[in-house]
């Protein structure tokens, strides 16, 4: 009877934490945060679980990294970047299926955050239109592209989640050296896989039917944005280059990571900053010498696009990692009984858990904050927990996510679009393709080198 108690606890337990998460993930935005707030209240004041902790390091890096991408953004850097983007994008508009996602996947990888592709979505279906090709082949493909070079970037919120839950197991090095190559082979895979996708636009009837009735115009030419290379934007950028380029070193070459001495009661202990300290340390710096040498407006900074986003992520992390915390805590024992040995004999079902996961939470950070730590709770290894970790590119798969949403109403031609059941959507294919490919090369990769 006790058992079967226990046992009815548990799903309960269980039920309240996911309709807490597709609570949250329903209404969109920060909304996991509060909805995680209250699964955690339920647990802590009804259930009397540990309450758990918030993951204050990946908290941490996040807000470190969105506040110096917010000045980037506020001096103008991240403008420009994108402009530089769209020059590479028209010069070669017969390329586009192939040039867009490669230039989408490297943005996104050098900054951290996927809001740079809201201002190249529609540059990709005007140089797509103009060029006669179908727009739902490159749009589709670069929204994919945008996961893939979010976690293979080295400071985006994701990256920062893996890294933690991996410390002292191994380092960003290793981690670059398994990801960055299996993104670009899952990359290359999912661009194939769409390079011919349906009609080209002059024997899409749809699309001569929108033209002949005048709901589309015809393509006009538009000269690139010219001008905006201004001292404080090019300042910005170099100082965010920089900033990107001594984390990728000190995560490399973890002596460069200083040493200090601690004295407390007549003992001395030396120490070496962590790597997601010495991260926050070397952003926040950036940030301030963005303030000081390009003149990045605070209050614009603030208001911006990028700081929106970074401040949504952190609040919907610390409301649902911290539910997830307390929830395991309370149920160890029976979590890591109950699955360690179907993981350890099915190793896919981790990978399977944080794509199910990024579904419903519409954020990759959050499934690794909550699955990482009872992945490294159950003993699994390094290699498997790096080589599943692509699999976390699950939030295309309902269209409802906002950069998909957003690839859909800059197509004005009508081939980009959510089919009639819902999961017929354009990215689909491109996305389930890109991401086992990744999983797949990361696992081999990942148990070669780690």
């Amino acid at each position: 009877m006790k058992d079967f108690a226990a046992t009815g606890s548990f799903a309960l337990q269980l039920a309240i934490l996911l309709a807490a998460i597709v609570l949250g993930a329903r209404r969109g935005g920060m909304a996991l945060g509060p909805m995680g707030g209250i699964g955690l209240l339920v647990f802590v004041f009804l259930f009397g679980l540990p309450p758990g902790s918030p993951p204050g390091t990946v908290l941490g890096m996040i807000l470190a990294v969105i506040t110096a991408l917010s000045l980037l953004e506020a001096a103008g850097g991240l403008d420009l970047v994108v402009r530089f983007a769209e020059k590479i994008l028209r010069r070669h508009p017969r390329s586009v299926v192939f040039l867009a996602p490669l230039v989408t996947y490297v943005l996104v990888l050098a900054s951290g955050t996927q809001h740079v592709i809201y201002a190249l979505l529609p540059v990709i279906a005007e140089v797509a239109r103009k060029a006669g090709i179908r727009p739902e082949r490159p749009l589709s493909i670069s929204v994919i592209a945008s996961q893939q070079g979010l976690i293979a970037s080295p400071v985006s919120a994701v990256t920062a989640a893996l890294l933690v839950t991996l410390a002292g197991r191994t380092g960003l090095p290793q981690l670059l050296l398994v990801v960055i190559p299996a993104t670009l082979v899952g990359l290359a895979a999912g661009t194939l896989s769409v390079a011919l996708r349906g009609r080209d636009l002059a024997d899409d009837p749809e699309y001569q039917e929108r033209l002949a009735q005048g709901k589309v115009s015809p393509p006009a030419e538009r000269p690139v944005q010219a001008g905006g290379e201004s001292r404080p934007a090019i300042v910005s950028c170099v100082v965010f280059a920089v900033a990107i380029a001594a984390v990728v070193l000190i995560g490399i070459f973890p002596g460069l990571r200083p040493v200090y001495e601690q004295v407390g009661e007549g003992v001395t202990e030396m120490g070496q900053v962590e790597m997601g300290r010495a991260t926050m340390i070397v952003m926040l710096a950036a940030a301030g010498l963005m303030l000081l040498f390009a003149g990045s407006d605070p209050e614009k900074a603030i208001k911006g696009s990028v700081m929106k986003g970074g401040l949504t992520a952190i609040i919907s992390i610390l409301g649902v990692s911290w539910m997830g915390s307390s929830f395991f805590e309370g149920n160890r024992a029976a979590i890591t009984g109950g699955i360690a040995s179907t993981v350890e004999a099915h190793p896919w079902v981790f990978a399977i858990g944080l794509f199910v996961l990024s579904i419903l939470l519409f954020s990759q950070a959050a499934a690794v904050a909550i699955l990482g730590p009872v992945a490294v709770a159950l003993g699994l290894p390094a290699s498997l927990i790096v080589g599943a970790y692509p699999a976390v590119n699950g939030n295309f798969f309902l269209p409802t996510y906002g950069t998909v949403l957003a690839a859909v109403s800059f197509d004005q031609t009508g081939t980009t679009r959510i089919g009639r059941y819902l999961l017929n959507h354009s990215f689909m294919r491109p996305g389930l393709v890109t991401t086992v490919t990744t999983t797949v090369v990361a696992l081999g990769l990942a148990r070669w080198l780690l």
